[in-house]
C-alpha cells in the first residue's frame, strides 16, 4: 500500500489540469504516491495532455461527464493509498502541504479528514471551512442578512480565525483528504450529488462516525474556483440548490427539504422584483435585465 493517492477530476481544464499535476509530482517529497485522473468526457484534449505529458499518472477516460461525486468514486476505488486526497484540477498544492497533511495523519490516528488552508491565486483569503448548514443559515444567505448578522465571511469563518488547526465541522473540497479506514468505514462521495455539497455530506458522515474532521493552516493550496461549472453558469447555480436541498433532506428530513424550496421561491421571486435595488448589485441588477436570472431561476425551479 503506498502513502498517498492523489485523485483529480476533470472536465475541460486541461491548462489548470496540467498545473495541477505539476504541482503535485512537484511537492510530494518522500512520499510514495500514485497520480489517478478522471477525466469527464472533456473535449479539450485533456486526456491526450496527460497521457503525453504526465505518463506515469493512471487515467480513467469517461465518455460522458459522470459528475463529480461518481468520478471521484472510480478513483477511489481502485486506489492503493494509505490516505486519499481529493484534488479540483483547478488548484495546486504548495511545497510541504502534502508531507504536513500526511504527518498530521499519521499523529492522530483518530482524525478521518483534514484538509488545508486554501487560498486565491494571488494568496489572499478563501473559505477553507465552515460549519454545516441548515435551514436558518440558508435563509440568511439567500437574503442576504447573514452579512448583518454574521459579518461578511460567512458562512465561512474569517481569516483571523483561520491561522489556527482545529477541528471543524467540514473542509472546502478543493483539497481534501481521508483515511482509508474512515473511507472503508463511511463509503466513498454520495453520487445523488452531481457536484456541489458532497463533501459537506462526506465530512458529516465521518463526523457522525466518531471521526474527526480537521483544519491545516500550515499545509495550503491555491485555488482557481469554479473553472470547470463556469462554462455553464446557469447551470451551476441550479446545481448549487439543488445540491443544498438534497443535503437538507438527507439529514434534517423532507420538511426542512420543503421549506427551503419555498424560501428559494419566495425569495428568487422577489429578486427579480421589487427588492432588487436593495439586495442585488449592480452588476447582479443588469444581469438580470439581461434576463440571466430569469432564465437560471426558471432552470432552478424547473430542477427542483
Amino acid at each position: 500500500m503506498t502513502d498517498l493517492s492523489i485523485v483529480i477530476v476533470n472536465w475541460n481544464t486541461r491548462a489548470l489540469l496540467a498545473q495541477c499535476l505539476r504541482s503535485a509530482y512537484d511537492t510530494t517529497g518522500d512520499l510514495d504516491f500514485e497520480v489517478i485522473v478522471v477525466d469527464n468526457g472533456s473535449a479539450d484534449s485533456s486526456v491526450e495532455m496527460v497521457r503525453r505529458d504526465f505518463p506515469q499518472a493512471q487515467i480513467i477516460a469517461n465518455s460522458e461527464n459522470a459528475g463529480f461525486a461518481r468520478a471521484n468514486n472510480q478513483a477511489l476505488t481502485t486506489s492503493q493509498g494509505r490516505y486519499l486526497l481529493l484534488l479540483n484540477s483547478d488548484a495546486a498544492l504548495l511545497p510541504g502541504t502534502l508531507s504536513h497533511m500526511v504527518q498530521f495523519m499519521d499523529a492522530q490516528p483518530a482524525t478521518g479528514i483534514v484538509g488545508p488552508q486554501v487560498l486565491n491565486p494571488d494568496g489572499s483569503f478563501q473559505s477553507s471551512y465552515m460549519d454545516f448548514p441548515n435551514l436558518l443559515s440558508e435563509l440568511l444567505l439567500m437574503t442576504k442578512l447573514s452579512r448583518i448578522v454574521y459579518g461578511r465571511y460567512f458562512p465561512s469563518h474569517s481569516p483571523q480565525q483561520s491561522q489556527e488547526t482545529r477541528s471543524v465541522n467540514w473542509m472546502q473540497g478543493a483539497c481534501i483528504m481521508i483515511r482509508r479506514e474512515t473511507l472503508d468505514e463511511i463509503g466513498g462521495l454520495d453520487e445523488t450529488f452531481f457536484m456541489y455539497s458532497e463533501e459537506v455530506d462526506w465530512c458529516w458522515r465521518a463526523r457522525q462516525a466518531g471521526w474527526a474532521v480537521y483544519y491545516l493552516p500550515e499545509a495550503k493550496v491555491l485555488h482557481w474556483g469554479g473553472q470547470s461549472s463556469s462554462k455553464a453558469p446557469v447551470k451551476r447555480r441550479s446545481l448549487v440548490y439543488k445540491s443544498k436541498l438534497l443535503f437538507l433532506d438527507k439529514h434534517y428530513g423532507p420538511t426542512t427539504a420543503l421549506l427551503f424550496k419555498w424560501a428559494l421561491l419566495v425569495t428568487s421571486i422577489l429578486k427579480m422584483g421589487f427588492w432588487s435595488p436593495l439586495i442585488l448589485s449592480p452588476r447582479a441588477q443588469d444581469r438580470m435585465r439581461a434576463g440571466e436570472n430569469v432564465r437560471s431561476y426558471g432552470v432552478l425551479i424547473g430542477d427542483l
